[in-house]
């Protein structure tokens, strides 16, 4: 929802903060943002709400991957729930909340690395762990190992059907899938023999409205650092595959680059980092670009820095990065043009999420 106040002044409350962007002309309405810090200091992997409005967010902290809802817009957060079980924490053994999917019923799924490659434990070990949370529920399922291989790049996907799908990085790109809300996972598949990600960057993943799985990645082909998405119906096995970014970056070096993937009426809004420059594009639900060309923002991105983009209301794009400990945004109208110029505040560490609400606000998690 928009508001508009006498004086082109905007606020909304979120925890005692108020952020709004300013108005790019004088017949423009101000657009809304809130900005929501998580508990115990942690920093913010994900958030999504469910189809009854629950937010839902995930994030780190100093006492291992944790989540918290919200039923409220995120006025309030609920009691924070440990994500790993008891019985999963090992002495020395540190989990990091990599990625969540919530289904539309509220099943929360996350994706979690370790740091079992500096403890030297087995190889195997070295792996995506998963768990879940079902509706209703106060504790997070027993941590599983899901592919056993060294990997990373974690991120999940999940549909109103059941399908959940565990994407990964390990030379190529990979995949586990469910078709139970993540009772059971099938055997990992190398989704196309002839991509080659960029392995220490990351993937992003989401169900399309078709039903089709989209995967966000880096190619490293010729040390050119391109970003493409990835169309893989499931059904019927078929993989298509369309280049998303237009500006070249040839480096000889991984980048280590995070980026976000999001649905949107009829396709997708990706963002992501070129030559440390975030950028961002609306894509059709064929994956073809739906904006002229990419759209480079005034933010600049680090070594796995977080970035977020969301579909606001009247078909209004909200980006947002993390650079240098402050949380910073922008959004753009429809043809892809800023209105205003991009608010701050700060932050810490690397991370940040969001989510849109029903009535088409931003939520900015720090």
């Amino acid at each position: 929802m928009i508001r508009a106040l006498i004086g082109g002044c905007v606020a909304l409350a979120a925890f005692g903060a108020a952020y709004s962007a300013k108005a790019a002309g004088p017949t423009r309405p101000q657009r809304v943002v809130s900005v929501v810090s998580v508990p115990k200091g942690g920093q913010p992997v994900a958030a999504a709400a469910d189809s009854r409005g629950v937010v839902h967010v995930l994030f780190n902290s100093k006492d291992g991957p944790q989540y918290v809802s919200s039923s409220d817009g995120g006025k309030t957060l609920s009691e924070p729930i440990a994500v790993v079980d008891r019985a999963s924490r090992k002495p020395g053994l540190e989990f990091t909340a990599w990625s969540m999917a919530v289904a539309p019923d509220g099943r929360v799924h996350a994706a979690l690395g370790t740091n079992a490659w500096k403890l030297k434990l087995p190889k195997e070990e070295w792996s995506l762990h998963y768990t879940s949370l079902a509706p209703g529920a106060k504790e997070f399922s027993p941590v599983r190992n899901l592919n056993h291989k060294p990997s990373e790049g974690f991120s999940l996907a999940a549909d109103g059907e059941g399908n959940v799908t565990a994407c990964w990085l390990s030379g190529k790109l990979y995949a586990n899938v469910s078709n139970d809300a993540g009772k059971t996972f099938g055997p990992a598949v190398e989704i196309d023999a002839s991509f080659d990600p960029c392995d220490c960057c990351t993937t992003a993943a989401a169900y399309g409205a078709d039903g089709k799985l989209a995967v966000l990645y880096r190619e490293e082909t010729g040390n050119e650092r391109d970003m493409f998405l990835v169309l893989w119906d499931q059904k019927g096995n078929a993989v298509s595959r369309t280049a998303v970014s237009r500006t070249s970056w040839k480096t000889d070096s991984c980048p280590m680059s995070y980026y976000a993937l999001v649905p949107r009426n009829r396709g997708f809004t990706a963002v992501w980092p070129t030559r440390g420059q975030v950028c961002f594009a609306r894509l059709d639900e064929k994956g073809a670009l739906a904006s002229r060309s990419e759209v480079k923002t005034p933010g600049t991105a680090g070594m796995r820095t977080g970035m977020v983009s969301l579909s606001l209301a009247d078909d209004n794009t909200l980006v947002a990065w993390n650079e240098k400990e402050q949380l910073k945004w922008q959004i753009y109208d429809k043809d892809d043009r800023p209105i205003g110029q991009p608010e701050s505040t700060a932050t810490h560490g690397t991370g940040v999420a969001g989510v849109a609400t029903e009535r088409g606000e931003g939520i900015l998690f720090r």
